[in-house]
């Protein structure tokens, strides 16, 4: 044997004698390369900051330190599941795959080794049914919520009725885009809009057909399901055709300041959905840059803070540390279990009086989670795009969705995926 093997040897033995610290490990599957990067960097450095912060800040959760694992997808769904299961036997607690796409590989493979997913805003829709999908949770919103949020925003802009309106989806070409269709169409027949689909092929730079057709046939609104580079082409777009901005609405993927700003004023009066509000002046912005930044320890440049997706990362580690926390509690022990975490999240709870002890005073809405409903309760603000002052403008509080027309969706799709796994829907 030679001396390098002895040498590598030694190292492992050395390794493996040491005493095994705990800590509540988090993967982070990011990515900061390819045509998404501008979406995916600023989510990962508000969702890793905050929990570097909680350590930094209280000693992590319960005493127990968190680590990230971060893991580059580039938005790849075959790159995505190589970092699961990369990632998986470190103990990872919760995953939060920020992709549609890699969520959908996920769900059979986190529920057979027992590791919750939190696909917050995103993956698939039915999950929200947590008889069905006992290790999924989308909470606090799903994509059928998010359809329904802007039609009943359009509702109440065109005193309640879109009879005879012409509205566009121009919708990225993938399970994420789709996810809306059935929702939209089914809420075109009750209402009585005329609704027309417009696919944009990955990553979305070409859409010129798209808006040429939007120009010649006129609808009265556009919505958008789209998602990095995407956003920001179809929203020059728009302008160059002198779309009516305000009538132009993205979802909560299709909102973020980069997707606006390259178009500059152009841009304005673009609107688009949030699941959460945005405030740089948040009390945990100051702890993130005191207790991280100002450390060494940020996940970024630090550029990202207080902007729309990096705000909603930060909301989504925050999530997750509560239900870490809650599941603490549940079993009272601070070293907790993947299925211990998901126990955690079952019985989250988030109130209003909570945010504000957190320092993010209404970053959300007040929600809860229960065996049944893994989704929350679905809201959603609209929000506007103000170009002279480089900052979006809340419209509205938040709206419901019509659970009249979502839920019936979630119940239906969620059994066929039932009935096609040979899974018995119950509580666990």
């Amino acid at each position: 044997m030679t001396m390098k093997k002895l040498a590598a040897l030694a190292v492992t033995a050395t390794i493996a004698a040491a005493p095994v610290m705990a800590e509540l490990v988090i993967p982070d599957l990011s990515y900061r390369t390819g045509p998404y990067a501008a979406g995916g960097t600023p989510f990962s450095d508000g969702y890793q900051d905050y929990f570097n912060m909680l350590n930094a800040r209280d000693g992590g959760i319960g005493g127990e330190m968190l680590r990230v694992l971060e893991c580059e997808t580039g938005y790849n769904t075959e790159k995505g599941v190589e970092c699961y299961e990369s990632t998986k036997g470190e103990g990872a607690l919760v995953y939060q795959p920020l992709s549609t796409g890699i969520t959908y590989q996920l769900i059979p493979k986190a529920t057979a080794d027992g590791i919750p997913l939190h696909t917050m805003g995103y993956g698939r829709t039915s999950a929200a049914n947590g008889e069905v999908f006992n290790w999924v949770f989308n909470y606090p919103a799903n994509y059928w919520d998010a359809a329904s949020v802007m039609v009943n925003y359009l509702l109440a802009e065109n005193g309640d009725s879109l009879e005879g309106k012409k509205i566009a989806l121009v919708y990225h070409n993938s399970a994420y885009g789709k996810e809306p269709i059935r929702t939209l169409e089914n809420l075109s027949a009750q209402h009585g809009f005329e609704l027309t689909q417009l696919a944009v092929d990955h990553p979305g730079q070409e859409q010129k057909s798209q808006w040429l057709q939007i120009r010649r046939e006129r609808p009265d609104y556009v919505l958008m399901w789209g998602w990095g580079v995407m956003n920001q082409v179809a929203v020059q777009e728009a302008a160059n055709i002198g779309f009516p901005m305000e009538n132009f609405i993205g979802n909560w993927w299709s909102g973020a300041e980069h997707d606006v700003t390259p178009a500059g004023a152009g841009a304005n009066g673009y609107k688009s959905l949030n699941m959460n509000r945005i405030d740089a002046n948040l009390p945990v912005f100051d702890d993130i840059k005191t207790h991280v930044h100002e450390a060494g320890n940020a996940a970024g440049d630090g550029t990202n803070v207080g902007k729309v997706l990096y705000t909603r990362g930060m909301y989504a580690a925050m999530l997750a540390s509560e239900a870490i926390a809650k599941a603490q509690e549940i079993h009272g022990v601070a070293d907790i279990t993947p299925a211990m975490m998901r126990d955690g999240m079952e019985a989250l709870e988030l109130t209003a009086a909570r945010m504000e002890e957190l320092g993010m005073a209404g970053v959300g809405p007040e929600f809860s989670v229960s065996c049944q409903d893994h989704g929350g309760t679905g809201l959603g603000i609209v929000q506007q795009w103000d170009a002279d002052a480089g900052q979006w403008n809340a419209l509205t509080d938040y709206i419901a969705p019509d659970d009249a027309v979502t839920l019936p969706l979630v119940m239906e799709d969620s059994a066929a995926f039932a009935a096609e796994n040979g899974i018995e829907a119950g509580c666990m």
